[in-house]
């Protein structure tokens, strides 16, 4: 792996360097857009919506729409707004994990100390496992601010990037009711199903089977052939009403 970020994690007045390799990849296929009449590549062109014509990049600028006029802005009006190119990721506070609504998560990196044997980074790894905690923090990455928890993963601190609260959007506008008059036996029913199924969470049981089954059947057209996908076909209840479908869920969990 490759780092993306090399710093440090303020704790406190302690500092610790590290490296930041990104913990996620992605698992879709990639596929290029095709002229169905002899396969060549599309490619997208920057057009100007009056002339039609297109447009080569020294004569891009960006505006923003305001008041319906453009603001046109230049790489001067960016740099002013961009926050200070500290490469220190700041704990500011500590906060549990469970209190952080999984809304607010977007991707995440493995920490690297600069020395195997970093004795401050077993330090926060260690005080955080102990704890229960998560460090709260900000720091820059390709030249915008972010806010982050640090948190233990096994042996590894993990630096997971979150969402700041103006970026998770109001639910005013849906369309659902306040009281859903939903019965104490139809309660206590739904709280059973849920501990029926309930287990530990282990999300390797899971695989991405879509890209598995849509390249055998990649791998199978390239040799003229048709693969053969088995579809899942949805159980339906003999009922309308909710507590029996329920019930039925039920009888259906412990027959399996």
């Amino acid at each position: 792996m490759r780092s993306i970020w090399k710093g440090s994690i303020g704790f406190g007045l302690v500092s610790i360097p590290v490296k930041l390799y990104s913990a996620v990849q992605t698992s879709s296929l990639d596929f290029d857009m095709l002229d169905s009449r002899d396969h060549s590549r599309i490619r997208y062109q920057r057009v100007n919506e009056h002339t039609h014509k297109e447009v080569p990049y020294d004569k891009i600028v960006k505006g923003y729409k305001l008041s319906d006029d453009y603001v046109i802005m230049d790489e001067h009006d960016f740099e002013d707004a961009a926050p200070e190119k500290s490469k220190v990721i700041t704990i500011e506070s500590f906060v549990n994990v469970s209190e952080v609504n999984p809304m607010f998560y977007e991707t995440s990196y493995y920490t690297e100390p600069d020395t195997k044997n970093n004795k401050a980074y077993g330090l926060l790894l260690q005080a955080l496992v102990k704890s229960g905690k998560a460090g709260l923090a900000r720091f820059v990455l390709r030249s915008t601010e972010s806010l982050c928890i640090v948190h233990p993963v096994k042996n590894v601190l993990v630096v997971t990037r979150i969402r700041f609260a103006q970026e998770i959007r109001e639910t005013d506008d849906l369309n659902i009711a306040d009281d859903m008059n939903i019965s104490k036996k139809e309660l206590d029913m739904g709280l059973a199903l849920i501990e029926q199924y309930a287990e530990k969470f282990d999300v390797s049981k899971f695989k991405d089977e879509y890209n598995d089954s849509l390249l055998n059947i990649i791998k199978a057209k390239s040799k003229g052939k048709r693969a053969t996908v088995k579809k899942l076909t949805p159980h339906k209840t003999k009922s309308d009403d909710l507590y029996d479908q329920l019930m039925e869920s039920l009888k259906t969990k412990k027959g399996a």
